[in-house]
């Protein structure tokens, strides 16, 4: 057999080609191939055995993992990839101690953003969006979901998912796009929250039209949007074809967690303070469970999501960045697992499931993305790691070695020499 790529002589390869997502004690359980070579042809890995049984392959290009980590490419399946301008000023007043909802209402957190993504031009979002998936490439990412929602009119929440799209287009990575625009009241509907989601909901069939988006997501919140609301405005997204999602218990035990699983929707974010009725419902359902904790830990909180509860009652996790501007301002997945370990107390196994094959199935993209099988993309990771523990367990630091997406080289590590 020809491939285009050959990679062999690899210490540890995790091929995470489990049918998913992964529930539960099963996230513990982890495959792992000992010496083993993969065989890349096109977009798409045509062979997989071990580095004897490679002999036999024509390769025009070998790569020597020498005894590296090998995995799929890691799946980012929450961020808020497009926006203006940046928020380091608020980062006294939370050492201070000033509540998020307190900055939101003296115009600071998300309402400092909308601004200046409504003054950004589009080349300029763009130019910024690409600069952040870059880094992200560079982490090992290979796979993002990217939600709007710094808009709060038309015109905006248009202008970033129009920039997402095109940043797909422009971009290795691929791109998932989630319509966020009910993710803060404006002080014009301040008195009126559901005349707001009515206003945006008018975005739906254009968005439809234009394929800007899959999924449409709401902020469940106190001083945000009810449950109640929350889910008339998901019915009627749902009624139109998208799929869901929820910003969900992140601040307050609303129920959004709950209304995540009633609703079916694909996951449930942050869930943060979910309550003890939301996690056996979540375990017991389809819905998949986002956690976020490298929000908790910028914010300074010390209550993490209980991923230990979730996963012990058969819930399926990923685990993601929040990259944003306000609050989890990282494109380092790799850190992330790294808090997984120590705030969320999760297996290193638990954590490769949770940002691979249960991260892409969080996005509508299970079977495709997350994984190393025949006939499936070819988006592998090569780590400067032995094995797979020593990723979360050297934290702060970027491993990764060499990353392919789609079968093309994107990043490599160069020696300072």
């Amino acid at each position: 057999m020809e491939v285009d790529i050959l990679i062999t002589n690899i210490g540890q390869l995790l091929p995470m080609d489990k049918k998913g997502p992964v529930k539960g004690a099963d996230m513990g359980e982890l495959t792992v191939w000992n010496d083993a070579a993969v065989g890349i042809k096109g977009e798409q890995v045509v062979w997989i055995g071990s580095s004897k049984e490679a002999k036999i392959l024509k390769a025009s290009q070998t790569i020597d993992a020498n005894g590296k980590l090998v995995t799929p490419g890691l799946v980012e399946p929450h961020t808020h990839l497009v926006f203006g301008g940046s928020r380091e000023e608020e980062m006294a007043l939370k050492q201070q101690g000033v509540p998020y909802l307190d900055i939101l209402k003296q115009g600071g957190g998300i309402l400092s953003t909308v601004t200046a993504t409504q003054e950004a031009s589009q080349e300029d979002l763009l130019e910024k969006a690409l600069f952040h998936l870059d880094r992200m490439a560079m982490h090992g990412i290979t796979t993002v979901e990217a939600k709007s929602g710094y808009g709060l009119n038309h015109e905006t929440e248009l202008k970033q998912l129009r920039v997402a799209k095109e940043a797909g287009k422009q971009h290795p990575i691929d791109i998932v796009s989630t319509f966020l625009g009910a993710h803060a009241i404006p002080t014009n509907y301040k008195e009126e929250p559901e005349a707001f989601l009515d206003y945006m909901s008018e975005l739906f069939d254009v968005i439809k039209q234009e394929n800007l988006a899959e999924f449409i997501d709401i902020f469940t919140e106190t001083g945000v949007f009810s449950v109640v609301q929350s889910r008339r405005y998901l019915l009627k997204a749902k009624e139109k074809g998208f799929g869901l999602k929820i910003h969900a218990d992140e601040i307050d035990p609303l129920g959004g967690t709950e209304l995540a699983v009633e609703l079916g929707a694909i996951s449930g974010d942050h869930l943060a303070v979910t309550s003890d009725e939301g996690i056996q419902k979540l375990a017991n359902s389809n819905t998949i469970g986002v956690i976020l904790p490298g929000t908790s830990f910028y914010l300074g909180k010390d209550d993490y999501a209980r991923a230990r509860e979730m996963i012990d009652a058969g819930a399926a996790i990923a685990i993601s960045t929040d990259f944003n501007p306000g609050s989890s301002v990282t494109e380092n997945l790799q850190l992330i697992m790294s808090i997984a370990a120590l705030k969320l107390k999760m297996s290193p196994e638990e954590i490769w499931h949770a940002v691979t094959i249960n991260a892409a199935h969080a996005i509508g993209r299970g079977g495709e993305a997350g994984m190393i099988a025949i006939g499936k993309k070819a988006d592998i990771v090569l780590w400067d790691a032995p094995n797979y523990k020593y990723i979360p367990y050297h934290y702060g630091v970027n491993h990764t070695n060499t990353v392919i997406k789609s079968g093309e080289i994107i990043y490599e590590r160069q020696a300072i020499r």
